[in-house]
């Protein structure tokens, strides 16, 4: 059978496998690291600060800038009105259906009025549209966030006996005492978000961009989890119809779920038979109607704008609040708020507790984005997002809004849809802009155990990512170490101190990782010149008096003594108690005896510090005594680097 017609043809178990009969001769000369440097006019670059300095000014191109720091002046004059101006509204049309009844619940979720949702929901869209990078993210109220934010709120503010006119507990900072001012909900919530925002631009000037890469997949998705347990407790007081005190800090969850179960026997039958037929309605619409549908039809069913226009419309006609004592969402204030800075002493006392939103947010805001860039073949830049971020959160701050993030349903909505560019964004928030000119004050008699229902429904998807944990048990013990550390941290303690629990463990578990290496003794196997490790490969022989050891990771101050306990292991060179190198022999008496040169393969360390170089001149000074010369082989530039200013150094 000629080689290359050999389509369709299968080599069944019992044949030998073959071989190229390709083969080529390379001959070249042996030469020392200084003389093929001589050869080649190696020349390390030493850039000093001023140069450095000088070259970013002489690539700076003003135009370029400006267009880089606001990118829709890049892809608007593009945009293609006839190939995606349809897509567009479709996406934008679906995703403000979405936003709705979202940002009403988790404007409640966060501790403020429902209006603060659709608040978001228009203002953020805007800025995020005019600065960001990502086409598809819907950018708003996020679970998480809002839930986060509540807990600032909490914080800072203190219900009081009073009702306020939205239906709701006022509420009065417990900064009031001392200070002797009183800041509302809002407030509290608006400083915060001015402080991300700010926090956003500081990360965006450091070039921080790429932090988020420190948040590990199985970080995310503990913690991701435990906020949604979070989400879950708070919500189900409005499930049941009680009330009960709101706590703060360690044990918030245990607490809360002993008074709710205390506080059950007194539950508003009403509002838990609302509850029940809301979640089912959710359920049987997300698991069977949705799917179905979707075979059908690329424009989704609002199942969740159903469920908030019939809870409306039974309530009003029913009388659901005045006559079977059933929570409200209360006013909705229709037109945009007036923009108003967050007082100053909020700002100084919200910006330690702002740090782990603004960590959450970008963290989310990236990861979604990088998996709608990666489908769709388009760049998604970290540091431009901060600025973007930073921008949503401070305009979104003046005009009334919280901490923002992208949500996960209506970003995936919003690319399933068609979305082509954030014109989708734009279009759902003139949508958005007509609910709050006129619409809003019709929802006022809407059950707040509906808005809880949809939540409750809404946090399957996170809930699911406990099946994760079979997932990083088989990549590691430490993936399921961090995963359930973090977990475990955020239920009992809080979602601050639990994040950053979680960030330290993730971090010591990459450091632990790092620090584990890989080394072997490399052979040949006959025929082939190609050096393999002896160990994992049968047919690979070492070369006579010859021991190649071969390193895989960094040596440093941390490692240089298992770096050396390994090489002389492998090379069976062991130190006797005298301290003296003396030869060992386990069966093999001619093995070290015949050894004349040991060389240690550095291809595949990408550092080395002056301390392990003065180790490998004590290790080189000790097989000299053995009659053994050390070789160094193939270390990349900054090693080599490295090795030539320890030895200046020794000088």
């Amino acid at each position: 059978m000629h080689p290359h017609n050999n389509r369709g043809f299968k080599r069944t178990s019992k044949e030998k496998p073959k071989y190229s009969e390709l083969s080529y001769l390379v001959t070249r000369q042996c030469l020392q690291r200084e003389d093929f440097n001589q050869l080649s006019q190696y020349e390390r670059l030493k850039p000093t600060a001023l140069d450095s300095i000088g070259a970013s000014v002489r690539n700076v191109k003003c135009l370029s800038t400006i267009k880089g720091f606001i990118p829709i002046l890049q892809w608007l004059p593009k945009y293609s009105i006839k190939n995606d101006l349809l897509s567009d509204m479709t996406a934008g049309l679906t995703v403000a259906v979405l936003q709705i009844p979202q940002g009403m619940a988790y404007g409640i979720l966060a501790g403020v009025a429902a209006n603060v949702g659709l608040y978001m929901a228009f203002f953020h869209s805007l800025v995020y549209a005019v600065f960001g990078t990502s086409r598809h993210i819907s950018m708003g109220t996020f679970a998480v966030t809002s839930l986060m934010t509540a807990k600032i709120v909490a914080t800072y503010s203190t219900v009081i006996p009073t009702l306020a006119s939205n239906g709701t507990d006022a509420i009065v900072s417990d900064l009031s005492s001392t200070a002797g001012a009183i800041y509302t909900p809002i407030q509290v919530a608006t400083a915060a978000s001015f402080v991300a925002g700010i926090f956003y631009f500081i990360m965006s000037a450091a070039r921080l961009g790429m932090l988020s890469s420190l948040l590990s997949e199985p970080l995310v998705s503990g913690f991701t989890t435990a906020a949604a347990v979070h989400v879950m407790v708070s919500q189900l007081k409005d499930l049941l119809g009680v009330s009960i005190p709101r706590y703060k800090g360690t044990f918030k969850v245990i607490l809360s779920v002993r008074d709710i179960i205390e506080q059950t026997p007194n539950a508003n039958l009403t509002a838990v038979y609302i509850s029940v037929v809301v979640i089912l309605f959710m359920i049987f619409m997300n698991e069977y109607f949705k799917p179905w549908l979707s075979t059908k039809c690329r424009f989704p069913v609002p199942a969740e704008l159903l469920a908030v226009v019939g809870g409306t419309t039974a309530s009003y006609f029913i009388g659901f609040g005045p006559n079977f004592d059933v929570g409200l969402v209360g006013s909705i204030p229709t037109g945009l708020p007036a923009p108003q800075f967050p007082p100053l002493a909020l700002i100084k006392a919200v910006a330690v507790d702002s740090i782990a939103i603004t960590i959450v947010g970008y963290s989310i805001v990236m990861s979604m984005g990088m998996i709608f860039a990666q489908k769709d073949n388009y760049e998604v830049r970290p540091n431009q997002e901060l600025s973007a971020l930073g921008f949503t959160n401070i305009v979104g701050s003046i005009f009334s809004c919280i901490p923002t993030a992208c949500s996960l349903s209506r970003s995936v909505i919003q690319h399933q849809t068609g979305g082509k560019t954030q014109i989708a964004a734009v279009f759902s928030s003139m949508i958005i802009l007509v609910v709050l000119l006129w619409v809003g004050p019709y929802f006022e008699t809407l059950p707040r155990c509906v808005l809880a229902g949809i939540i409750v429904v809404a946090l399957k998807g996170l809930f699911i990512q406990v099946y994760h944990i079979k997932k990083f048990h088989r990549e590691g013990s430490l993936e399921l170490f961090v995963w359930c550390v973090t977990f475990l941290s955020v239920v009992i303690i809080d979602i601050d101190i639990g994040l950053l629990i979680g960030v330290v463990v993730s971090l010591v578990s990459l450091y632990v990782k790092g620090w584990k290496t890989y080394y072997s003794l490399l052979g040949t196997v006959p025929d082939t010149a190609i050096y393999v490790d002896i160990g994992s490969h049968q047919r690979a022989v070492e070369l006579p008096h010859i021991k190649i050891f071969k390193y895989t990771g960094s040596i440093n101050f941390a490692n240089k003594t298992n770096f050396k306990k390994a090489l002389y292991k492998e090379t069976k060179v062991h130190r006797s108690v005298n301290i003296s190198l003396t030869p060992r022999y386990t069966g093999e008496t001619s093995s070290l005896q015949s050894t004349k040169t040991i060389i240690i393969d550095l291809s595949s360390v990408p550092h080395i510090d002056t301390a392990a170089c003065k180790m490998l001149t004590e290790v080189k000074t000790n097989l000299e005594k053995l009659s053994i010369v050390l070789l160094l082989a193939t270390p990349a530039d900054c090693v080599y680097d490295t090795l030539l200013h320890a030895e200046s150094i020794g000088e």
